[in-house]
C-alpha cells in the first residue's frame, strides 16, 4: 500500500470518504482496492449508498471482490470491501470518478 492510500485508513481499516470530493473519491477507493493484498479488506464509510461504485466493481472485477454491507443508512453507510482473488484488470484511471450522487 502506498503512503497516500495507507493514510486514508484508520486503525480499524475504515476509509472515511465522506469529506472527500466526489471528483476524486472513486479513484481513491479503487486505488485502495488495487493495492490490497488478496485476502485483505477495508471498510468504506460514506454518507450515501455507493451503488454506482458497486456496479463498477462488479463489472470490472466480478467475483474477485466481495461487497458486504455492515450499515445501510440512513446517515452512514459502511461496506466491507474484500479482495478475494487477484484482479485481472482495472486501474484508477480506467474507471469513472463520478459518484452519481
Amino acid at each position: 500500500m502506498t503512503t497516500e492510500t495507507a493514510s486514508l485508513l484508520n486503525a480499524d481499516k475504515v476509509m472515511d470518504v465522506r469529506p472527500i470530493p466526489c471528483s476524486v473519491k472513486h479513484g481513491l477507493i479503487i486505488r485502495m482496492l488495487l493495492e490490497l493484498p488478496v485476502g485483505g479488506h477495508f471498510i468504506l464509510l460514506n454518507d450515501h449508498d455507493p451503488v454506482p461504485l458497486h456496479q463498477q466493481f462488479t463489472a470490472e472485477f466480478g467475483d474477485a471482490v466481495r461487497w458486504e454491507y455492515l450499515e445501510r443508512g440512513p446517515g452512514d453507510f459502511r461496506i466491507k470491501i474484500s479482495k478475494v482473488k487477484a484482479l485481472d484488470g482495472g486501474s484508477p484511471e480506467s474507471i469513472s470518478h463520478c459518484c452519481g450522487h
